[in-house]
């Protein structure tokens, strides 16, 4: 692909006796646990490049306004184990900001930036894909709680989010079997359900609501009953924000919102575990909570498995610079970080496969 940026400029530049590339990096839509293991490893690996990093503050938006400070070992030292991100967030999208794309190829023109790593998940990542398309030397670094970006195994993240998901299972059992009471957990999961089938399953969950999965409620409350007539006088039942529902008396299913917008112009999701907490108790008599887990999912340190993969994924982003690998996104397959196709990558998001889920399902009852 030939580059058609705006501005073309040579991509090396002579600092002293060193050759030196300025790589702006970014983060972008919600924050994460182990965005700043990805940018204090890109940091740390830059100098065996050659390289000069440029944090750019709070996402494309950044970008747009011009807004970035250089990235340092000194100004980077700490932050392995800090969560959420040391330069900001938002889910600005510049495709929907007036002069918004203008903007930001002035502002890489400007300060004379070679190469940009955008982390972010879903939304960041198809801007990054759709930069790319346009001539910019843009990689991916994919980054989401809800685990559902395509072509890797893993996005960091996910895996603190499961830890504190089911701990908090974990924790919800004693007080529902000392009450015998159901237990409704909410867990975080717009489009895929792979935190609430984790956590689910590692948690001991007797029904997993996820959005690859309408669920009828009526079903849910007879299944539920089914448990307290033999005897399992308690039950816990987890589901993901976005997972579709019906009741009995409806035809079609429903994604439950609040009514609102959130920044990227998608309904704001919300109120899905107290609906299905009051029809369980309306159709079984059981008394029923909801615990919703909201925030707590991604926020606070990540886990040692999440800093280590943020950590991988850093070091090979800066690699995947030297490479002038634009267009592409590190990625973990099996055991190792590869390069793959940022349009592979965000072309659709990766769900629960029913193999996997239905081994979840093996433990309902």
């Amino acid at each position: 692909m030939s580059n058609v940026w705006a501005v073309q400029k040579a991509t090396t530049r002579q600092k002293g006796c060193a050759v030196v590339m300025k790589v702006a990096v970014l983060t972008g839509g919600g924050d994460c646990p182990g965005l700043n293991a990805v940018i204090r490893a890109l940091v740390r690996k830059a100098p065996h490049h050659g390289f000069e990093v440029m944090g750019v503050r709070d996402g494309w938006q950044g970008l747009i306004e011009d807004r970035h400070f250089l990235l340092t070992r000194e100004n980077t030292g700490g932050i392995l184990h800090r969560g959420g991100t040391i330069l900001g967030t938002s889910r600005c999208n510049p495709f929907k900001v007036p002069d918004g794309v203008e903007s930001v190829k002035r502002t890489l023109a400007r300060e004379q930036v070679d190469a940009v790593v955008a982390i972010g998940g879903e939304g960041t990542l198809s801007c990054a894909t759709a930069m790319y398309r346009l001539g910019l030397p843009v990689i991916g670094v994919p980054k989401t709680i809800d685990n559902d970006i395509g072509l890797t195994d893993y996005t960091f993240g996910f895996d603190t989010a499961v830890h504190i998901a089911t701990e908090a299972v974990d924790r919800l059992h004693s007080t529902a079997e000392s009450h015998k009471r159901v237990m409704v957990v909410e867990v975080m999961g717009r489009h895929a359900g792979w935190i609430a089938t984790h956590a689910g399953l590692a948690g001991g969950a007797d029904v997993i609501l996820v959005p690859e999965r309408p669920a009828d409620l009526v079903k849910v409350a007879e299944h539920i009953q089914h448990r307290h007539a033999s005897g399992r006088r308690f039950s816990i039942v987890v589901v993901a924000e976005g997972a579709l529902i019906k009741r009995g008396d409806e035809d079609e299913e429903h994604l439950v919102t609040s009514g609102k917008l959130d920044e990227a112009g998608r309904p704001r999701l919300g109120g899905i575990g107290a609906l299905v907490g009051e029809e369980i108790e309306r159709r079984t008599g059981v008394e029923t909570r909801v615990s919703v887990l909201g925030y707590t999912q991604r926020g606070g340190s990540p886990t040692a498995h999440d800093r280590v993969l943020a950590t991988r994924y850093g070091v090979y982003a800066a690699d995947m610079v030297a490479r002038k690998e634009w267009g592409q996104m590190a990625a973990l397959q099996g055991n190792e970080i590869v390069s793959v196709p940022l349009a592979d990558a965000t072309r659709e998001l990766k769900r629960v496969p029913s193999s996997f889920f239905e081994v979840a399902e093996t433990f309902f009852g």
